[in-house]
């Protein structure tokens, strides 16, 4: 049959790319191709097979990965609220006119829904254009808040380095009218708790201003119209060599060979508050008011986050970019230092973990009179933080448990199905975490192995004796130490013998 032979020649031709290491995306596209032409031709009841798959850029979450995921969290909320952040909630989608124009060249990567017969919509691809949206549309010009929620963008995935095109991010954000660089400085202090905290090795928080990046362009003879371009050639600077952005600026950009050079003489400055007073002092850059201010304020900050007492772990960058177009002053990005890894063959190469920075204009775009919040915030990449955890756990074979389960009600004997039942209800009455096994009349020796096998750390065992007694008999299943306890005092005795410490 023709439809066959078309099918073993698209195989033939997956297999030569495999073999050939072709580009990931291209043999992505063809296997697909092979799958539709398998599907179609179907199987001998004509039956129309499908595959089960999640979307490209997407994934599922094991109960290990989620217990992983719900420690990170908690890490990260309980740093929000020690500074004092409220919480909000907005739509997973937004009308497509709130985030058209906002994102610069990533715009590309906007996922666009269906025409309904309604509303032009689009699912959100931060939580930061849908916070200015919130604030200008509720009037409130004073307010500090998180939201931790999935984001959508239609990107090339690398799974491996935790980029996907559905993912979560963590966003914490000061809005209000404030003395200079003062809630700047507590973002920054954030970001540094945060990363401390998780424990995930050396990392570097770089700063810059877009006042400064913009200044530097106008000394360095970029004209006006180029401006957003040009910053967005220098962000890929963390991933590709001088000479190749050199090169798309010209070549692709049309820049001139001098403003590149003068660009380049620059951007590979990176110090502290000594490379800030170097620069206020440059003959070119003092004399640009945009960057005489820039440098102004990144004095200041840099004087506060030396009494945070966090200077050791920051940078003042002059590559430094955001190709986000709606900055407005300090920009700035955290990035985990490569680790000597011994247990992965491929070391994680993460990159950015946290990224953030000033947006004065974002809430009066949206706002009929134009009145303006400024705003700064922070974002922590939380799915490249979780692929570095997983990774550890994998390499670690540390035993991660699933459930909070305090303690399994077993029996030993058969027919006390009820006297289990009566005693778990009183254990989940009381708050206690219980479990008991689905069976009538279980074997002791499962109860106990179920919870070697889930980290379970006690098991109270009715019997006949025990219930003549009053008493409950409590197993410690680490030890096998046994004790009988009064049935009134076993919650407490729980409770002792599994509170954290």
């Amino acid at each position: 049959m023709a439809e066959e032979a078309a099918v073993r020649a698209q195989a033939e031709a997956v297999r030569r790319l495999k073999q050939d290491k072709a580009d990931p995306d291209e043999i992505a596209k063809e296997v697909a191709k092979l799958l539709e032409m398998k599907a179609q031709l179907g199987g001998d009841e004509g039956k129309h097979k499908f595959v089960l798959k999640t979307p490209k850029g997407t994934r599922d979450y094991s109960p290990k990965q989620m217990a992983i995921r719900e420690r990170v969290f908690n890490a990260i909320i309980t740093c929000f609220k020690r500074h004092g952040a409220e919480v909000i909630d907005t739509p997973v989608f937004e009308l497509k006119e709130t985030l058209t124009g906002k994102y610069g060249e990533d715009s590309k990567l906007i996922y666009d829904l269906k025409d309904q017969g309604g509303e032009l919509l689009s699912l959100r691809y931060d939580l930061t254009v849908p916070f200015a949206r919130y604030l200008a549309m509720n009037k409130i010009t004073n307010i500090k808040r998180y939201h931790i929620a999935k984001v959508y963008r239609r990107d090339n995935p690398a799974m491996t380095r935790g980029r996907y095109r559905e993912f979560y991010q963590c966003d914490f954000d000061i809005a209000g009218q404030f003395d200079p660089m003062i809630p700047d400085a507590e973002c920054l202090k954030i970001v540094h708790e945060i990363l401390s905290d998780l424990q995930l090795g050396d990392f570097l928080i770089k700063v810059n201003d877009r006042r400064i990046l913009d200044g530097m362009f106008a000394v360095c003879g970029v004209p006006d119209s180029k401006f957003r371009t040009i910053c967005s050639s220098v962000d890929k600077l963390d991933k590709m060599p001088w000479e190749e952005v050199r090169s798309e600026m010209v070549g692709e950009k049309g820049l001139s060979p001098e403003a590149a050079d003068h660009i380049g003489e620059y951007v590979q400055l990176h110090g502290g508050l000594d490379l800030i007073e170097r620069l206020l002092q440059d003959p070119k850059l003092s004399q640009n008011k945009l960057a005489k201010e820039g440098l102004g304020d990144m004095k200041l900050l840099f004087e506060y986050l030396t009494l945070f007492g966090i200077t050791g772990k920051i940078s003042f960058d002059l590559s430094l970019a955001r190709g986000l177009d709606y900055y407005t002053g300090v920009i700035f990005e955290a990035v985990l230092l490569q680790q000597e890894n011994h247990h992965v063959e491929e070391p994680a190469s993460v990159g950015s973990v946290a990224g953030g920075g000033r947006y004065d204009g974002l809430v009066g775009m949206f706002d009929p009179k134009g009145r303006k919040v400024p705003c700064v915030g922070v974002s922590i990449g939380i799915e490249r933080i979780f692929s570095i955890l997983e990774q550890r756990v994998e390499a670690s074979e540390e035993k991660i448990r699933t459930t909070e389960t305090q303690v399994l009600v077993a029996s030993a004997q058969k027919k006390l199905l009820e006297e289990r039942l009566k005693l778990i209800s009183e254990l989940w009455d009381a708050g206690i975490k219980a479990e008991v096994l689905y069976k009538k009349n279980p074997k002791l020796l499962n109860q106990l192995q179920y919870c070697e096998d889930t980290g379970i750390p006690l098991v109270a065992i009715v019997g006949e004796q025990e219930l003549k007694d009053g008493v409950v008999k409590l197993r410690v299943v680490a030890t096998r130490e046994e004790v009988n306890v009064r049935r009134e005092n076993l919650v407490e005795e729980i409770r002792m013998r599994t509170s954290q410490p």
